[in-house]
Protein backbone atom coordinates (compact mmCIF):
# COMPACT_ATOMS: atom_id res chain seq x y z
CA UNK A 1 0.00 0.00 0.00
CA UNK A 2 2.65 2.59 0.77
CA UNK A 3 4.93 1.56 -2.37
CA UNK A 4 1.48 2.94 -4.21
CA UNK A 5 1.79 5.94 -2.36
CA UNK A 6 5.09 6.27 -3.21
CA UNK A 7 4.14 5.96 -6.89
CA UNK A 8 1.47 7.98 -7.13
CA UNK A 9 3.41 11.09 -5.64
CA UNK A 10 7.31 10.13 -6.50
CA UNK A 11 6.99 9.82 -10.36
CA UNK A 12 5.69 12.78 -11.37
CA UNK A 13 8.24 14.86 -10.24
CA UNK A 14 10.98 12.18 -11.36
CA UNK A 15 9.76 12.26 -15.19
CA UNK A 16 9.38 16.06 -14.98
CA UNK A 17 13.14 15.81 -13.88
CA UNK A 18 14.50 13.97 -16.49
CA UNK A 19 12.20 16.04 -19.31
CA UNK A 20 13.79 18.87 -17.56
CA UNK A 21 17.49 17.40 -18.11
CA UNK A 22 17.06 16.53 -21.37
CA UNK A 23 15.87 19.90 -22.28
CA UNK A 24 19.38 21.47 -20.54
CA UNK A 25 17.22 22.74 -17.27
CA UNK A 26 20.03 21.18 -14.78
CA UNK A 27 18.85 23.07 -11.90
CA UNK A 28 15.54 21.76 -12.14
CA UNK A 29 16.22 18.63 -12.44
CA UNK A 30 18.22 18.40 -9.77
CA UNK A 31 15.35 19.53 -7.35
CA UNK A 32 12.81 17.53 -9.07
CA UNK A 33 15.19 14.54 -8.75
CA UNK A 34 15.58 15.71 -4.97
CA UNK A 35 12.34 16.30 -4.45
CA UNK A 36 11.44 12.50 -6.00
CA UNK A 37 14.20 11.44 -4.32
CA UNK A 38 12.69 12.02 -0.54
CA UNK A 39 9.14 11.23 -1.60
CA UNK A 40 10.33 7.62 -1.99
CA UNK A 41 11.98 8.12 1.55
CA UNK A 42 9.05 9.01 3.27
CA UNK A 43 7.12 6.28 2.05
CA UNK A 44 9.15 3.90 3.07
CA UNK A 45 7.94 0.58 4.49
CA UNK A 46 10.75 -1.20 6.40
CA UNK A 47 9.79 -4.91 8.05
CA UNK A 48 9.62 -4.97 12.01
CA UNK A 49 10.66 -7.98 14.21
CA UNK A 50 7.68 -8.26 16.75
CA UNK A 51 8.66 -8.76 20.91
CA UNK A 52 8.63 -12.72 21.89
CA UNK A 53 6.08 -11.32 24.69
CA UNK A 54 2.29 -12.15 23.97
CA UNK A 55 1.54 -9.89 26.65
CA UNK A 56 3.44 -6.70 25.02
CA UNK A 57 1.67 -4.02 23.07
CA UNK A 58 3.85 -2.52 20.46
CA UNK A 59 3.53 1.06 19.35
CA UNK A 60 1.31 1.75 16.33
CA UNK A 61 3.98 4.35 14.72
CA UNK A 62 7.32 5.59 14.51
CA UNK A 63 8.14 8.47 16.19
CA UNK A 64 8.88 10.76 19.64
CA UNK A 65 6.14 10.23 22.62
CA UNK A 66 4.82 13.38 23.57
CA UNK A 67 2.70 12.28 26.89
CA UNK A 68 1.49 9.86 28.72
CA UNK A 69 -1.81 10.92 29.93
CA UNK A 70 -4.49 9.21 32.80
CA UNK A 71 -7.74 9.63 30.06
CA UNK A 72 -11.31 7.77 30.35
CA UNK A 73 -13.39 6.41 27.47
CA UNK A 74 -16.42 6.05 28.19
CA UNK A 75 -15.98 6.07 31.69
CA UNK A 76 -13.72 3.89 31.77
CA UNK A 77 -10.17 4.46 33.37
CA UNK A 78 -7.41 4.31 30.65
CA UNK A 79 -4.25 5.74 29.92
CA UNK A 80 -3.51 7.67 26.58
CA UNK A 81 0.10 7.57 24.65
CA UNK A 82 0.49 10.47 21.87
CA UNK A 83 3.33 10.25 19.74
CA UNK A 84 4.89 12.98 17.09
CA UNK A 85 5.95 11.37 13.56
CA UNK A 86 8.51 13.96 12.17
CA UNK A 87 8.93 13.82 8.35
CA UNK A 88 11.91 11.82 8.47
CA UNK A 89 9.66 9.12 10.44
CA UNK A 90 8.27 5.80 8.51
CA UNK A 91 4.72 7.15 8.30
CA UNK A 92 3.16 3.45 8.07
CA UNK A 93 0.52 2.83 11.00
CA UNK A 94 0.33 -0.54 13.14
CA UNK A 95 -1.80 -2.61 15.43
CA UNK A 96 -0.70 -2.50 18.56
CA UNK A 97 -2.18 -5.92 19.44
CA UNK A 98 -3.84 -8.71 18.26
CA UNK A 99 -7.87 -7.54 17.43
CA UNK A 100 -10.76 -7.27 15.26
CA UNK A 101 -11.55 -3.72 14.06
CA UNK A 102 -14.63 -2.76 15.64
CA UNK A 103 -15.15 1.01 14.23
CA UNK A 104 -13.06 3.41 11.66
CA UNK A 105 -14.40 7.11 12.70
CA UNK A 106 -13.49 9.55 10.36
CA UNK A 107 -13.58 13.01 11.46
CA UNK A 108 -12.65 16.23 9.55
CA UNK A 109 -11.13 18.94 11.00
CA UNK A 110 -8.50 21.34 11.36
CA UNK A 111 -4.53 21.08 10.23
CA UNK A 112 -2.78 22.74 13.70
CA UNK A 113 0.87 21.92 14.16
CA UNK A 114 0.63 18.06 15.19
CA UNK A 115 3.31 18.95 18.39
CA UNK A 116 0.10 20.93 19.78
CA UNK A 117 -2.50 19.52 22.59
CA UNK A 118 -5.44 21.01 20.19
CA UNK A 119 -4.47 18.44 17.50
CA UNK A 120 -5.68 15.35 18.89
CA UNK A 121 -9.05 17.25 19.38
CA UNK A 122 -9.49 19.72 16.49
CA UNK A 123 -7.27 18.00 13.94
CA UNK A 124 -8.34 15.52 11.01
CA UNK A 125 -8.57 12.48 12.23
CA UNK A 126 -9.45 8.69 11.93
CA UNK A 127 -10.57 6.30 15.40
CA UNK A 128 -9.71 3.16 14.75
CA UNK A 129 -11.53 1.10 18.08
CA UNK A 130 -9.84 -2.42 18.09
CA UNK A 131 -11.55 -5.51 20.29
CA UNK A 132 -8.94 -7.07 21.53
CA UNK A 133 -9.88 -9.43 23.85
CA UNK A 134 -9.10 -7.70 26.68
CA UNK A 135 -10.71 -5.01 26.63
CA UNK A 136 -11.01 -1.84 24.18
CA UNK A 137 -7.97 -0.27 22.35
CA UNK A 138 -8.00 3.04 20.27
CA UNK A 139 -5.43 4.02 17.83
CA UNK A 140 -6.50 7.13 16.54
CA UNK A 141 -4.67 8.48 13.41
CA UNK A 142 -4.16 12.74 13.32
CA UNK A 143 -3.42 14.53 10.73
CA UNK A 144 -1.10 17.39 10.94
CA UNK A 145 0.00 20.85 9.83
CA UNK A 146 2.15 19.55 6.46
CA UNK A 147 -0.23 15.89 6.81
CA UNK A 148 -3.26 16.30 4.87
CA UNK A 149 -4.56 12.62 4.73
CA UNK A 150 -4.98 10.02 7.09
CA UNK A 151 -5.85 6.51 5.44
CA UNK A 152 -6.89 2.89 6.68
CA UNK A 153 -6.41 0.16 4.94
CA UNK A 154 -8.40 -2.18 6.60
CA UNK A 155 -12.37 -2.69 6.82
CA UNK A 156 -14.51 -2.57 9.78
CA UNK A 157 -14.22 -6.55 11.10
CA UNK A 158 -11.47 -7.25 9.83
CA UNK A 159 -8.70 -9.23 12.06
CA UNK A 160 -5.70 -7.61 12.88
CA UNK A 161 -2.47 -9.59 14.02
CA UNK A 162 -0.10 -7.54 16.40
CA UNK A 163 1.64 -5.13 14.41
CA UNK A 164 -0.04 -5.77 10.91
CA UNK A 165 0.28 -2.96 9.28
CA UNK A 166 -3.47 -0.67 9.15
CA UNK A 167 -3.00 2.40 7.32
CA UNK A 168 -0.99 5.50 6.79
CA UNK A 169 -0.70 9.41 7.59
CA UNK A 170 1.39 11.64 4.48
CA UNK A 171 3.49 13.82 5.71
CA UNK A 172 4.10 14.88 9.72
CA UNK A 173 1.60 13.68 11.90
CA UNK A 174 0.46 12.02 15.09
CA UNK A 175 -0.73 8.98 16.26
CA UNK A 176 -2.41 8.52 19.99
CA UNK A 177 -3.00 4.82 21.86
CA UNK A 178 -5.50 4.62 24.38
CA UNK A 179 -5.38 1.53 26.50
CA UNK A 180 -7.39 0.31 29.74
CA UNK A 181 -6.15 1.37 32.77
CA UNK A 182 -5.09 -2.48 33.45
CA UNK A 183 -2.36 -2.62 30.59
CA UNK A 184 1.14 -1.34 32.46
CA UNK A 185 2.37 1.28 30.27
CA UNK A 186 6.18 0.89 29.62
CA UNK A 187 7.35 4.21 27.92
CA UNK A 188 7.78 8.04 29.21
CA UNK A 189 7.83 11.21 27.03
CA UNK A 190 11.22 12.05 24.95
CA UNK A 191 11.51 8.00 24.13
CA UNK A 192 11.69 7.27 20.53
CA UNK A 193 9.58 4.04 19.73
CA UNK A 194 9.24 2.76 16.13
CA UNK A 195 5.76 1.11 15.49
CA UNK A 196 5.12 -2.99 15.35
CA UNK A 197 8.45 -3.08 17.39
CA UNK A 198 8.89 -0.90 20.59
CA UNK A 199 6.35 -2.61 23.32
CA UNK A 200 5.13 0.45 25.08
CA UNK A 201 2.75 -1.36 27.26
CA UNK A 202 2.26 -4.62 28.77
CA UNK A 203 -0.89 -6.51 29.84
CA UNK A 204 -1.35 -8.17 33.41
Amino acid sequence: MAFREALKFGIPPLILGVLSGWAGWMWTAAILGLLAAFVFFFFRDPERALPESSSAVVSPADGRVLEVIEEPLDGRPGRKISIFLSIFNVHVNRSPVAARIESIDYRPGKFYAAMKARASAENEQNVILLDSGRGPVVVKQIAGWVARRVLVWKPVGAWLARGERIGMIRFGSRVELWLPAEARVTVRPGEQVRGGSSVVAEWP
